[in-house]
């Protein structure tokens, strides 16, 4: 899983996150009990808490730096000082393994976890800069002949914390989304017993072919099959279909979907390992442990940088030995060379872009939860829409209405009345229609909903029925079929409006396209970003949609598992893919994708499981993200240029290539080099624009 993955580097914590995520999946696979779990809080490494850590390791290390620099022979000579005491480089050397360890530590572990995955990045760079800088020091403080590079290790360190405290403060932490997945599934099921009471006991309790009972309004608590009772089962958080699924006995059910209406008895067909949503989890974590290796580009940078530091020491310490230097001389020249090749300023050349880049993003309704696939978004050729709640708005609305001898208010008035007391989303979408025509609503009496058929009540004093086609069908009702045939290839859901048992109109329903989804689209399209549609529900559906979008490539009733196999099969034409969903039927495509974009509006574990979140919803923003995110790399790359570039001339002047004409960089000289190319990436960052 990629967890903080390196918020801000901080690829110490990521070994740790992705054992962590494999055991929070066991234990969920064996009881999906959330409440027994106890990784809420990451055991205490939550970002927020890092976050804190890096600062007070920051403070800390700064203050004791004071005296560092003071201390330090080179700073003392550089500031005309002459402050000295018996023993003071005992003092210095005790102030400087203070740093070292306390402040220096989780680059030191970050760079022995990067090594153990044959991966180098940042922190093994930053590793390599301050254990060569402390060791030989040390050396020297005890007798080695040479100078101490105590100030540079105490500010290198410094200035790394400050710039990991700065990124992480302006990233969000890890994705939570395996708990959000588990969270789904409610603690307890209703189990039946022989003598035909109920038990509450808990899910990991449960067995193969045990029955439940599941109330009205109750999550299903497993997978299995009804035997008893019929109800409207809503699977639009599992599955992405946009209305309520009838269902009666025989039929199967899928745990974590909702049971909106009649009392069921469930058989129990599948348990732990077996079920969808473990199926969905197991998923998630695999595409997300497939992302977890990826490096952002300040860590490719320095992975570069630590070759180089590496080779350009192991040379120059070869080189001063070959032309008859003393060991002493060629090794302090390796290690000037190891000290310089790991710039201050690159320990704020990323953090400050991210932190201006993630305040700009965040003004726009971006929230940058990954940074690495955020830098990958500038890269992106193709958009993988989801469509319900994505590319439409989730809820229901009229589109036509089709009267039969009565005004078209007045089938608005007697539908909308009895549907008052309804709780389904097309009785959201009727009333909606009532309240945009200011139509007075009568009250309802005898109000019924008939399972599996529509519902009925009295109003005015008259009876009115709002029905399904399978109900006139079974009745032997006429009405108007070609309109009904066209309206059902567009797609639409139609319910029929009965007054006294006399046909009076047929209304037609569909999940409404959002305002600026097209408008998103054609952006896209300009842009030379191919848009995809892709989605849980029928493909008559899909097909409108997609024709109101202009949208040509579509799949259609595809399950949450198969949705990632589209997403690779996407990824397999050689294009660079960014998923946007809002439901947990879209999370295993978000992590899989190149990058997984989730609306603000959407369910927790889409939110969770992506790499950016669009806070407004808007499916236009992806355009702003794919800006920003080419802006916010320029200005990195800018960045990185200003902080590793002076390294060009520093390397081979602490290497001493000039020394037979007897200059060689001196360390005042280095430090000059070194601040203001610091101030030259600040400035720099400062300067980023989101268009």
């Amino acid at each position: 899983m990629y967890s903080l993955k390196r918020i801000g580097g901080a690829a110490v914590t990521q070994e740790h996150h992705n054992n962590k995520h494999e055991k929070h999946h066991e234990h969920g696979d064996k009881e999906h009990d959330h409440e027994s779990h106890e990784h809420h809080g990451h055991e205490g490494h939550d970002h927020g808490a890092m976050v804190e850590d890096f600062k007070k390791r920051f403070y800390i290390s700064l203050i004791v730096t004071v005296p560092i620099l003071i201390l330090s022979p080179m700073i003392q000579n550089f500031i005309g000082l002459d402050f000295v005491f018996p023993y003071d480089q005992y003092v210095l050397f005790a102030l400087a393994t203070f740093v070292f360890f306390y402040g220096g530590w989780p680059f030191i572990s970050g760079a022995i976890d990067e090594l153990k995955q044959k991966n180098p990045g940042m922190m093994t760079l930053i590793g390599l800069a301050i254990v060569v800088a402390y060791v030989y020091s040390s050396l020297v403080v005890f007798g080695w002949s040479g100078r101490n590079f105590f100030w540079e290790l105490a500010t290198l360190i410094d200035i790394m914390l400050l710039g990991h405290w700065i990124e992480m403060k302006s990233v969000m932490g890890a994705s939570n989304a395996l708990q959000e997945l588990v969270k789904l599934m409610p603690n307890e099921a209703h189990r039946l017993e022989e003598n035909g009471e109920t038990e509450d006991v808990p899910l990991n309790e449960l067995h193969s072919d045990d029955l439940v009972l599941v109330k009205p309004g109750e999550k299903i608590p497993v997978d299995g099959k009804i035997t008893d009772g019929k109800s409207a089962i809503d699977e639009s958080m599992l599955t992405g279909e946009s209305v309520p699924v009838e269902k009666g006995t025989e039929d199967e059910v899928i745990g974590g979907s909702i049971n909106k209406e009649g009392s069921l008895t469930i058989q129990v067909k599948k348990t732990g390992n077996d079920t969808y949503l473990s199926q969905v989890i197991e998923l998630v974590q695999e595409a997300q442990n497939s992302k977890s290796r990826a490096q952002d580009f300040a860590n490719r940078a320095a992975k570069w940088l630590f070759y180089l530091a590496l080779g350009a020491g192991i040379v120059t310490f070869i080189v001063w030995i070959a032309i008859g230097y003393s060991f002493d001389v060629a090794l302090e020249r390796m290690v000037t060379v190891m000290v310089i090749t790991c710039p201050h300023a690159l320990g704020l050349a990323a953090p400050l872009v991210v932190a201006v880049s993630t305040s700009l993003s965040a003004k726009q309704g971006l929230l940058i939860r990954n940074r690495t696939q955020f830098e990958n978004a500038r890269n992106i050729d193709a958009v993988i829409f989801d469509k319900t709640g994505t590319l439409t708005k989730g809820e229901f609305g009229v589109t036509n209405i089709i009267s039969n001898e009565h005004e078209e208010n007045d089938v608005v008035y007697w539908a909308a009345s009895v549907e008052q007391n309804s709780e389904h989303p097309l009785a959201r979408g009727i009333l909606e229609k009532a309240r945009e025509q200011e139509i007075s609503l009568g009250k309802v009496e005898d109000f019924e909903s008939i399972t599996g058929k529509g519902l009925r009540g009295s109003v005015d004093g008259r009876e009115v029925k709002v029905m399904s086609p399978g109900y006139m069908k079974n009745e032997g009702i006429s009405y108007d079929t070609d309109s009904f045939n066209e309206l059902s290839k567009e797609g639409k859901t139609v319910v029929f409006v009965l007054l006294e048992d006399q046909f009076i109109g047929m209304i037609a329903l569909a999940d409404m396209v959002r305002d600026s989804a097209k408008e998103a689209i054609e952006e896209l399209k300009s842009n030379n970003i191919h848009s995809v549609m892709l989605t849980g529900d029928n493909q008559k559906v899909a097909n409108w949609v997609a024709k109101q979008l202009d949208i040509e490539e579509v799949y259609a009733e595809v399950l949450p598992d198969h949705k990632s196999d589209k997403v690779k099969e996407v990824q397999s034409q050689g294009r660079k893919v960014a998923m946007t969903g809002d439901g947990i039927n879209d999370a295993p495509a978000l992590a899989t994708a190149d990058v997984g974009i989730a609306i603000g509006s959407g369910t927790d574990v889409a939110v969770e499981t992506a790499d950016i979140v669009l806070v407004k919803s808007n499916p236009k923003d992806i355009v702003s993200i794919v800006r920003l995110s080419k802006n916010t790399y320029k200005k990195m790359v800018q960045n990185l240029w200003w902080a590793a570039g002076y390294n060009i001339f520093a390397i081979p002047l602490a290497a001493g290539v000039l020394a037979p004409i007897g200059i060689v960089l001196s360390p005042a000289v280095g430090a000059v080099l070194m601040s203001l190319s610091t101030v030259v990436v600040a400035i720099n960052a400062k300067l980023l624009r989101a268009d």
